[in-house]
């Protein structure tokens, strides 16, 4: 193995539209620690954690900072404590926000939070799936606390921002592991028709008023909303068309956000923070292991699908700054994903 690798990374935080926003880079092939994986990375996907940190993260004088967190790739080396993988094993992760990303030919990633790639996706298909996978399903069953093994039919799931990263595989989840009627959120044609593909029951648009075409729908009580995008654009809607001692749980970053509204009805707030177990180290860390390898299986069964709705190309500057541009464009559906050096 070389000494060095390629990757993609910055010195100076700037707008994706400066030439210097993102470079090639080549830096030394990093060493597993005890609980890690030495991965090449095969494959990787763009989410808005990537353009937000690209935004307001600088790296130390000299230093540089390497984004992504999504990724595909094969096991090249394993730390003295890791048990489960071994050297040539194919694996799936969004990794760890605190640790060098997954835009580079060799990434180290705690084992505890990776698991076995589906083996029926190619590795491409597969890199878009492990961060909005790991954000729904956290959102679903450990936030919002529904349950596979109970009766949820006469309650319902509102989903906001259904077409885009999360909410696209959060629908499927939903419809495949519990029995909840969902009602997506979709502005545009295309989008509404995907999100019903997809398993929502209902499709309303959130550009227009989101309590009144609830209502209309004579859907079960809205016992659950997921909020994954204008969070504080829909706050008073929320707050109305939630049924009493419901929950509401939330991924995006609302410039401010009034909890008055919720206590009336004595509605639960939760947030969701994919990289929080890794982060801190949690008890119960080896969960996204758990969690990855379960959706694994159900994509291997034919039951969840990719979410790639657009291929870069190889995984380069120049490719990675179109794809945080059209994610700041708020304009993408699915996932964005880059494939080899």
């Amino acid at each position: 193995m070389s000494q060095t690798m390629k990757a993609v990374g910055y010195h100076h935080s700037r707008p994706i539209d400066a030439d210097d926003a993102l470079l090639d880079l080549t830096l030394p092939v990093p060493s597993p620690g005890p609980q890690d994986l030495l991965v090449q990375v095969e494959a990787v996907s763009v989410n808005p954690v990537d353009t937000k940190i690209r935004v307001r993260v600088s790296p130390a004088e000299g230093q540089a900072q390497v984004l992504g967190w999504d990724a595909v790739g094969v096991v090249a080396a394993v730390g003295s404590e890791v048990t489960g993988f071994a050297p040539g094993d194919r694996v799936w992760y969004a990794g760890d926000v605190s640790r060098s990303g997954s835009n580079a030919q060799y990434q180290c990633v705690d084992a505890r939070i990776a698991a076995h790639s589906p083996k029926s996706l190619g590795v491409a298909e597969a890199a878009a799936l492990p961060l909005t996978t790991l954000t729904a399903y956290e959102l679903l069953f450990d936030r919002l606390g529904l349950n596979p093994e109970q009766d949820h039919s006469n309650e319902s799931l509102l989903v906001i921002g259904a077409a885009g990263g999360v909410g696209s595989i959060l629908v499927q989840l939903a419809r495949q592991l519990t029995n909840i009627e969902i009602i997506a959120t979709a502005s545009r044609p295309e989008t509404q028709e995907w999100v019903k593909e997809l398993g929502a029951h209902h499709v309303v648009n959130h550009r227009e008023n989101l309590a009144d075409q609830v209502a209309q729908l004579g859907a079960k009580p809205v016992k659950y909303v997921a909020s994954l995008n204008q969070t504080d654009q829909h706050l008073a809607a929320i707050a109305e068309l939630m049924a009493p001692q419901g929950k509401l749980a939330l991924i995006d970053d609302p410039a401010s956000f009034d909890i008055m509204p919720f206590k009336r009805k004595s509605i639960s707030i939760h947030w969701e923070f994919m990289f929080t177990r890794a982060l801190f180290n949690t008890d119960d860390i080896q969960r996204q292991q758990a969690i990855l390898a379960e959706v694994a299986q159900l994509v291997d069964e034919g039951k969840v699908s990719t979410t790639v709705a657009e291929h870069f190309g190889t995984i380069n500057a120049d490719n990675l700054k179109r794809a945080h541009a059209l994610l700041e464009s708020q304009k993408a559906r699915g996932k964005i994903v880059l494939a080899g050096f």
